[in-house]
């Protein structure tokens, strides 16, 4: 399927690490190197302080880091920086939950710094992920969710044309110990060239 590996195969990866650049945002896979990076990119806006987003408190940075390069190694993710046009790191984002025998894998733990929300950066973001994701590796279904409480993500997601399969009630433990409830989107490889084209749109934007 467009030169992605056959599924199934024992040892195989299915996702290689690669870097998907735009004319906004440049993400790359997430290196030892971006852990100063993503410490000063966390206090802009100092979204951590939302208790139901996925930005890693200051204290929480390198075991972040940690847990996003594990799932890597052993579970076959792709976590990514996300770079403007000018180099600078505005967030990070990940796929994961990945199945290569159905085809589908999760676009999730993303975040961006205050200053660049409302650009054109998480649109071509998606679209970057996206596109490799049906185009590239051939999958199926792509997954997003989002916690119930984050009505600007779950706006975001509805936007990109994902649509809800359901609510996982106390389905994750949030950051203040409390049991939250999980919105759980989908997009299917055969919705994937209307959800392209309403990108592309909103980018010409």
């Amino acid at each position: 399927m467009n030169g992605a590996k056959p599924a199934g195969i024992p040892g195989a990866r299915w996702i290689e690490p690669v870097t998907l650049a735009g004319r906004h945002v440049r993400l790359a896979p997430l290196a030892a190197t971006d852990l100063g990076e993503i410490a000063e990119a966390v206090e802009d806006g100092r979204l951590y302080e939302l208790w139901y987003t996925s930005v890693p408190r200051p204290d929480e940075v390198e075991a972040w880091h940690a847990t996003a390069l594990a799932q890597r190694d052993n579970e076959g993710a792709l976590p990514f920086v996300i770079r403007a046009a000018d180099g600078r790191l505005v967030g990070a984002t990940r796929y994961f939950n990945v199945s290569s025998p159905l085809r589908r894998l999760e676009i999730g733990h993303t975040w961006y710094v205050a200053s660049a929300q409302r650009t054109a950066v998480n649109t071509e973001s998606k679209l970057l992920l996206l596109e490799h994701a049906f185009e590239r590796l051939g999958c199926l279904a792509v997954e997003l969710r989002t916690h119930f409480m984050n009505q600007a993500s779950r706006r975001a997601i509805e936007r990109l044309g994902a649509r809800l399969d359901g609510i996982l009630r106390h389905h994750r433990l949030d950051r203040n110990g409390d049991l939250g409830d999980s919105c759980v989107y989908s997009i299917l490889a055969a919705e994937w060239p209307a959800v392209r084209s309403n990108l592309r749109l909103r980018l010409g934007r």
